[in-house]
């Protein structure tokens, strides 16, 4: 996942919003959004090759979305798989303090993520990069390959776009476009996070379209006043054009 937007506890009529991208290689076996036949039951995308997740929510209202951070430097092979994190706080009852406290622990057996979560009440972050996390506040958050709210243009951009997007929620084709955004950042702007410059710029845009590499799916998930969740995904293929839809509607229990 390399775009993770969340608006939390800002709005009245939707409490939380959370518009993503995953990005990764064409070739890495997934399977689309659906319930887990775990206890709890979550819904969540699944990546076939681990067996973890980007991104997922429970019936309660809890979730969690990763991304990973971008440092080629101090990449490691043979490290465990970080969506296997996702998947183990969406199935424990633990509290969020108790999670980061955990995540402190093993962090430095994975290679490096970001990690946000919510136990349906609270929104906490951990950064393995920093070796902390925290709680956060209301507010409009972006996340890409680096630290929270980073001031890479991608997410200052998805983040003034979502909150422009907020008032109509009622339909998802504000959201949908935000991460569709292909426009890519002016030389000036871009980060430097030890990949080359032509892929700087490729990674800059908020939908990402390459041969091996790309957006694979994009994730719009809102629970309004009423805890009624919606959880939409939309598939592409390897020339990003349209390759499925799922769509869930569920009251939280």
């Amino acid at each position: 996942m390399c775009l993770v937007l969340i608006a939390w506890r800002g709005d009245a009529r939707y409490p939380c919003v959370i518009a993503a991208n995953r990005d990764e290689l064409h070739s890495r076996p997934t399977a689309p959004a659906h319930w887990w036949q775990s206890r709890p039951p979550i819904l969540a995308g699944q990546d076939l090759l681990a067996g973890g997740t980007w991104l997922g929510m429970t019936q309660t209202g809890r979730f969690a979305a990763l991304t990973n951070f971008r440092d080629p430097e101090q990449r490691r092979e043979g490290t465990p798989s970080r969506g296997t994190l996702v998947a183990s706080i969406l199935m424990s009852g633990d509290s969020i303090e108790r999670h980061l406290e955990q995540l402190r622990s093993v962090s430095a057996a994975y290679n490096g993520f970001s990690l946000l979560f919510s136990d349906g009440e609270r929104l906490a972050i951990y950064e393995s990069a920093r070796g902390s996390g925290r709680v956060l506040g209301p507010g409009i958050y972006g996340l890409s390959n680096h630290l929270l709210d980073t001031p890479w243009p991608k997410v200052q951009t998805a983040k003034s776009r979502l909150s422009r997007a907020l008032s109509c929620l009622s339909t998802t084709d504000a959201a949908l476009a935000l991460l569709r955004d292909e426009a890519p950042a002016p030389d000036d702007q871009l980060p430097r996070t030890g990949v080359s410059l032509e892929w700087e710029r490729l990674l800059s845009s908020a939908f990402i379209r390459a041969p091996d590499y790309g957006t694979r799916c994009s994730t719009l998930l809102r629970i309004d006043e009423r805890r009624r969740a919606w959880f939409d995904e939309w598939t592409w293929d390897a020339a990003g054009a349209p390759a499925g839809t799922v769509n869930f509607q569920f009251e939280l229990e």
